[in-house]
């Protein structure tokens, strides 16, 4: 009873009884756009670092070295290794064949090869490629005192633990003598287990021949033995037609089972970034996600010191955290890589008789393209127009909860905006007071045809006046400095308002009624 005597005195806010629809439409707006050009620029810096080159690069070397097979055994290739055998026929056969070539299909030589091989006639073959195996010492497992007298070794699988790390065979090169790992080089996620860098380790010649009398003294003198876990092959390509670095890597893993497990990996990368107009268009984008970055954190900083702990509560907030947290790591992810490249390409490029360890950078790149992938579907599923609908219900709820109905009317306000830009662009003659009482004239006399009588359509003609004068007071989106008391006149136009729509929804109840025993009769 107190509150609405005190509604009626007129000591409600004016905040409370003036929601003001357009100011808060605007800055909706405003909240939706800037949003957009964040997303629209995320947009651009994920898919402007890919490219179709890339696929097809990638498919034309699996396609080499994989699909490839031995000459005169159509079965043998590299997908399809299943023994020792097997893997010494694809080096000596298809690996030598794809990573040397120096001559035209018509036998003739190729021109500039500047002691470098030309994959494709295309893709410049840099530095050496490398083959490094990973072994285990023996007695890492134990053999059944059953079986003791038939076998006396037992090699585990690979961890870090059972690594042999003693030199082998003819222990005379670096392929018998085990060389320690580099600190900071990334592992590899085989089948059969987690390879480390490191291992026994030997370069391929410049020379086809010598690469050739390299595989068979390996073969020969049995480097590959019951202890070897893994084998790698690691080689690195440059094609300057689409600036696009390709780094390969084949592994045949030994599994303690027996047999050969074959898997691989090719990367495209684009080391050299800002070389086009296009690069230097991406680099613009990049900025503009710092800036959008920094503008974001500020926000949310400000926002946690005026809500505190209440601002923990809301998953919105938890997913602009995670937002801003993954897109800073995005930023660091492309800015180590951008170090990384400038420090150590030139000298992997210097020496064309030593391996190229490409692998380190493309690795820290797909680990940035990941990144960044999640950071734009997070950005997506953070959409604004969900936190506009979740604050919306909110208000709307605010709205119903002090008696008045919700205003945010999207399509309304557009279409609004629309007419006005019309009139004033004088497309479209402005709506007059005369045109208003001829649309109502004319909505009369349609009522009339459809079988309405005169005293409903004075009734309806009455509560649109009482409806539109009371909006015009209450419902009005002109900022007011003062709050707007309830006169008796108008309690009286609200209380006879409010009787009026009951008689509407005593009548309507009646024909429903009427209707529905109509058609109960005709069931039966």
């Amino acid at each position: 009873m107190a509150e609405a005597s005190r509604w009626h005195l007129g000591g409600t806010p004016k905040h409370k009884l003036h929601y003001r629809k357009e100011v808060e439409m605007r800055t909706t707006l405003q909240e939706v756009l800037l949003y957009l050009i964040f997303l629209i620029n995320l947009c651009i810096l994920t898919f402007g670092m890919v490219n179709p080159h890339m696929y097809y690069l990638n498919k034309v070397m699996s396609s080499l070295f994989l699909d490839t097979s031995v000459h005169g055994e159509e079965r043998i290739n590299f997908k399809s290794i299943r023994s020792i055998t097997d893997f010494w026929k694809f080096m000596e056969g298809p690996l030598l064949e794809g990573l040397y070539w120096d001559s035209w299909y018509n036998n003739k030589s190729l021109y500039d090869l500047k002691n470098s091989s030309r994959i494709y006639y295309e893709n410049i073959l840099l530095g050496v490629p490398r083959v490094r195996q990973l072994k285990v010492r023996n007695n890492t497992c134990k053999v059944h005192s059953s079986f003791q007298s038939l076998m006396n070794e037992c090699y585990d699988k690979y961890t870090s633990e059972n690594e042999d790390l003693s030199d082998f065979g003819l222990k005379y090169d670096t392929e018998w003598k085990y060389s320690a790992p580099i600190i900071n080089s990334p592992w590899h996620w085989g089948f059969t287990g987690v390879y480390r860098n490191g291992g026994y380790i030997f370069t391929l010649s410049k020379s086809k021949s010598e690469t050739l009398n390299k595989f068979i003294n390996l073969r020969m003198n049995s480097w590959i033995t019951r202890s070897t876990r893994v084998i790698f092959i690691d080689f690195s390509l440059y094609n300057a037609n689409v600036n696009l670095f390709c780094v390969i890597r084949l592994v045949a893993e030994f599994p303690a089972t027996g047999g050969i497990l074959t898997s691989w990996q090719f990367y495209s990368v684009k080391l050299l970034r800002y070389v086009s107009y296009y690069d230097y268009f991406i680099a613009s984008c990049e900025i503009t996600f710092c800036i959008f970055l920094i503008v974001f954190t500020t926000q949310e900083v400000l926002k946690i010191k005026e809500f505190k702990s209440a601002y923990f509560k809301s998953s919105w907030n938890w997913l602009e955290l995670l937002l801003l947290v993954l897109c800073f790591v995005a930023v660091f992810f492309n800015s180590y890589c951008n170090i990384q490249t400038s420090l150590l390409l030139g000298q992997l490029l210097k020496s064309t008789e030593k391996y190229s360890d490409f692998y380190f950078l493309a690795h820290w790149h797909i680990y940035y393209n990941n990144i960044i992938a999640i950071t734009i579907f997070f950005a997506w599923i953070k959409n604004m127009f969900l936190a506009i609908i979740n604050d919306t219900y909110s208000e709307v709820k605010a709205d119903y909860s002090i008696g008045r109905r919700p205003d945010f009317e999207l399509g309304k306000m557009i279409k609004k905006s629309y007419h006005n830009a019309l009139e004033k662009l004088k497309l479209k003659k402005p709506e007059t007071d005369e045109d208003k009482k001829r649309k109502s004239r004319d909505l009369a006399e349609q009522a009339r045809r459809e079988g309405f009588d005169e005293k409903e359509i004075q009734s309806a003609e009455q509560m649109k006046k009482w409806k539109e004068r009371l909006e015009k007071k209450y419902y009005s989106t002109e900022i007011q400095d003062d709050y707007q008391p309830v006169t008796q006149q108008e309690f009286r136009d609200l209380f006879l308002y409010a009787v009026e729509l009951e008689k509407e929804l005593h009548y309507v109840s009646l024909k429903l009624n009427r209707v529905m025993r109509k058609v109960s009769a005709l069931q039966y």
